[in-house]
């Protein structure tokens, strides 16, 4: 059967992150991409102009939808703006049975922009992150859900084991934004660490980096990669989506989703 994966995220106008940048992602890395979008939101490479949140009727019919027609092994979840929607999607997740759930909490847009609003990260840590297989939070993400500051690796295992209490099954905390270099992605899965380590690609085109890498992993892991190893194989494409980053826009520009596509990649 060829493998299918479900992503549940907001729109990004620009193309660059969100439900696009996962489409894009999944595709890129042989499966077939299913949707539900959750929020519209009006942006660039540059800032977010507007959001709106799909009507929660809406966002049920489609989980409803692909879930009676389809036979998906994965599903990553992105934006989830709102305590109603994050409900709504726990409930239907549980609802069919979902074992292989990767969480992409995604909070705060590259631009700063808040993408979740305060009430719903309790909601998000109570009904949503204890059904996930993988928990895959930012440096910024992981400081929230763990209520604590970091700045080195040891503060991130700190916050990798206070967010696995969580009730996540892994949590995969991505160091890109920490001071040591290289750059170390950190897997925990309750009693044991692993980690990933990437150079650094020296570009300002990063928009989607973490709903791409989340993708990434999704699709290897559906197609049959054990989970440290769909880590490893979606480290590795995002790097490359990152040497390959195209320069559009006048802000942060998007990765490079099928830079493989290409014998003249651009660069950033």
């Amino acid at each position: 059967m060829f493998p299918q994966v479900l992503t549940i995220a907001g729109s990004d106008s620009g193309g660059g992150a969100g439900i696009q940048a996962d489409l894009k992602a999944m595709s890129a890395n042989g499966v077939f991409a299913l949707s539900v979008i959750t929020s519209i939101t009006a942006q660039n490479t540059r800032h977010i102009r507007a959001i709106y949140d799909l009507p929660i009727s809406i966002i049920a019919s489609q989980l409803d939808a692909v879930f009676e027609d389809f036979e998906i092994t994965v599903v990553k979840v992105g934006m989830l703006s709102s305590s109603a929607i994050i409900h709504t999607v726990g409930t239907k997740l549980t609802q069919y049975g979902v074992s292989r759930l990767i969480v992409d909490p995604v909070m705060v847009a590259k631009s700063g922009q808040p993408l979740l609003q305060d009430n719903a990260i309790e909601t998000l840590k109570t009904q949503l992150i204890p059904q996930a297989l993988l928990l895959t939070p930012n440096i910024h993400e992981a400081q929230l859900l763990a209520n604590q500051s970091i700045q080195t690796l040891a503060e991130a295992r700190q916050a990798a084991k206070a967010i696995h209490r969580l009730g996540c099954q892994y949590v995969l905390i991505k160091g890109g934004h920490l001071r040591e270099r290289p750059a170390t992605d950190l897997l925990y899965d309750g009693r044991f660490f692993r980690m990933y380590q990437s150079e650094m690609v020296p570009t300002t085109n990063t928009h989607g980096t973490g709903c791409t890498y989340a993708s990434a992993i999704a699709a290897h892991l559906a197609r049959g990669k054990p989970l440290p190893e769909a880590i490893e194989a979606a480290k590795a494409y995002i790097t490359q989506t990152l040497r390959h980053a195209i320069p559009i826009g006048h802000g942060q520009g998007p990765v490079n989703h099928f830079y493989f596509l290409t014998t003249d990649s651009p660069t950033s």
